[in-house]
């Protein structure tokens, strides 16, 4: 295992399930100073007890929030004294047609998604940027190819990578390395909290999770990414293949996206 990590200070945005969990997990045994947050205090709380003697900050706070992000990132650096890594994974998806849904959910995932990480980012900047440590965007294919019943989640991702590549360019004289990561189809509780059209979470995904890279996996690839410094991460053939498609073929990548999401006009993805 790498001593890359060894005594740095990871922040992993929602960290509570799915893969920020995977991440904090993993980013614990390497020997990182992690720090993480969540909405639900006791997930937070069986995280702390699962590792009693990690160094392991915790707080309740919602990325949809400006004040909360800002006092996770100042407390985070209060406990650590400063941020090398901020993985901003915490992250919301919905489905529900944009003729029945309401405008409300498109603004909660973008909320959620975006001005997330917009402030998480900006508030844990200056320590990064004292550092020269790394920004992480956890993205989606849904940030290269717009998704049907996604559309609010599809603007959140193109905005969040859009962004990443605007800051990325701003912060290269200050040695402060920006990237973002497309898990693609993941085990991850992202689906089952998905948003319906009145904004509530659907609570099950039709998704066939046993055939998906697992959440443990896919913390790997981006821990690996992050030590390689590299500049996007796409995981997953079906991912690839997608990115590779809307690229190159955008027209056959409309139809194929449509037959895939829809049987008989109704979507079922």
């Amino acid at each position: 295992m790498s001593a890359y990590f060894k005594d740095k200070v990871v922040v992993v945005t929602g960290g509570t399930e799915g893969i920020g969990k995977a991440l904090v997990e993993n980013l614990i045994a390497q020997g990182a100073k992690v720090a993480t947050c969540g909405r639900n205090h006791d997930k937070l709380y069986r995280l702390q007890a699962q590792h009693p003697s990690a160094h392991l900050h915790t707080m309740v706070a919602d990325v949809s929030s400006e004040n909360d992000c800002r006092r996770f990132m100042e407390t985070t650096i209060k406990v650590f004294g400063g941020i090398d890594v901020l993985i901003n994974n915490a992250g919301v998806s919905m489905r529900a047609l944009l003729k029945e849904a309401d405008t409300e959910v498109i603004k909660k995932v973008m909320d959620i998604n975006f001005y997330g990480t917009v402030w998480c980012t900006k508030y844990a900047l200056n320590s990064i940027i004292e550092r020269k440590g790394t920004i992480v965007g956890v993205s989606s294919i849904a940030g290269y190819r717009g998704l049907p019943g996604r559309s609010g989640y599809s603007a959140s991702k193109f905005a969040v990578q859009g962004w990443l590549e605007a800051i990325k360019t701003e912060l290269m004289d200050d040695g402060v390395h920006v990237m973002w990561v497309c898990p693609g189809f993941t085990t991850s509780n992202i689906r089952n909290a998905a948003l319906n059209k009145e904004g509530a979470s659907h609570g099950e995904t039709p998704m066939d999770e046993s055939r998906m890279m697992s959440a443990e996996d896919c913390a790997e690839h981006i821990l690996r990414a992050i030590r390689k410094k590299k500049r996007t991460l796409v995981l997953t053939f079906t991912g690839k293949r997608t990115v590779f498609l809307q690229k190159f073929f955008p027209k056959l990548a409309d139809r194929l996206v449509h037959k895939f999401f829809f049987h008989k006009g109704h979507l079922i993805k």
